[in-house]
């Protein structure tokens, strides 16, 4: 163990508490950061990257919606800090998907095609989707599907 290191923890503790210590700590915060990501991305509607509906802010006082901003924005770039090192080879867990919750989280010009680019990667969007099948949901819709330009959204065969 590094002599600045050793001076600065109790004396009881050894180089394999460290080692201890940092190994459950990996594997904590794998778990915790995977249990997270699949719990939000089970929530969202399948046509989240589609509908601009899904996406719309709720109103709320200025004031409070300026402070959940910042809360939220601050989780998001924990999560990006954290699904970087989780993308480090030897440390276990979704880092990709860690990084797409974090982006899905804060505020910047151009997310919504950013986060498209990221969850149509053919690996993000299989994980994606293996996760919401487990949680009972739909796959993520990411490409508006075609649609004829004549008819607006509407079935012309069928009486309004």
């Amino acid at each position: 163990m590094p002599e600045w290191l050793a001076s600065r923890l109790p004396e009881w503790v050894t180089a394999w508490h460290l080692i201890v210590f940092s190994i459950v700590l990996a594997v904590s915060m794998a778990a915790v950061s995977a249990a997270i990501v699949g719990v939000v991305l089970a929530r969202l509607p399948a046509d989240f990257f589609v509908n601009l509906h899904a996406q719309r802010p709720i109103d709320r006082h200025p004031i409070l919606k300026a402070i959940l901003v910042s809360v939220r924005n601050f989780f998001g770039y924990v999560l990006i800090l954290l699904g970087i090192v989780l993308s480090l080879p030897g440390v276990p867990g979704q880092g990709l998907l860690t990084i797409l919750m974090g982006v899905m989280l804060i505020d910047f010009p151009g997310k919504r095609r950013v986060l498209r680019w990221l969850v149509s990667r053919q690996a993000v969007l299989r994980n994606v989707n293996r996760l919401r099948a487990k949680a009972g949901q739909p796959p993520l819709i990411v490409e508006r599907p075609p649609s004829d330009s004549g008819s607006h959204g509407e079935n012309p065969g069928q009486s309004p």
